[in-house]
């Protein structure tokens, strides 16, 4: 995994704190330590799905046990399997995280597989995650999810 410091606005975020609690949730994720995952949200977290993307019907998700239902859950029941992979880290101001990264999964009733870029935009507080924003190409997760 690579750690970008990004410099914007003419401002720098010398603090790396919150990369690594991002870094620690893949790394959690990569495993399939879900209470691991949950445990680094805060309890109003703001989940959002990409616009377009299917999971998007109950934006915002709000607290973990919205997350694990309403994301998580039915990730695992229609994949045979879904993986992050190439997964790069940018340290930015105003507590934010960014990850660019590939989404390789292969859908349980269609058999099609699809590999697609996304980003996610975090925000933390007092080393809890408070906001979860989704960018990615929903054009491939949808034609993966239909015959």
């Amino acid at each position: 995994m690579v750690l970008f410091n990004v410099i914007a606005y003419g401002q720098e975020n010398t603090d790396h704190q919150n990369a690594v609690i991002i870094d620690s949730l893949y790394k959690a994720f990569s495993v399939g330590d879900v209470p691991s995952v949950l445990g680094l949200m805060d309890a109003e977290i703001v989940w959002n799905e990409a616009e377009g993307n299917a999971y998007a019907d109950g934006n915002p998700y709000i607290g973990p046990e919205a997350v694990l239902n309403g994301v998580f859950a039915r990730i695992l029941a229609e994949h045979d399997y879904f993986t992050l992979e190439d997964i790069e880290l940018h340290d930015m101001i105003n507590n934010k995280v960014l990850a660019t990264l590939r989404y390789n999964a292969k859908h349980k009733e269609t058999g099609k597989t699809y590999n697609a870029q996304a980003a996610h935009l975090w925000t933390l507080k007092a080393g809890k995650i408070t906001a979860f924003q989704q960018y990615v190409d929903t054009k491939k997760l949808a034609d993966a999810a239909t015959n």
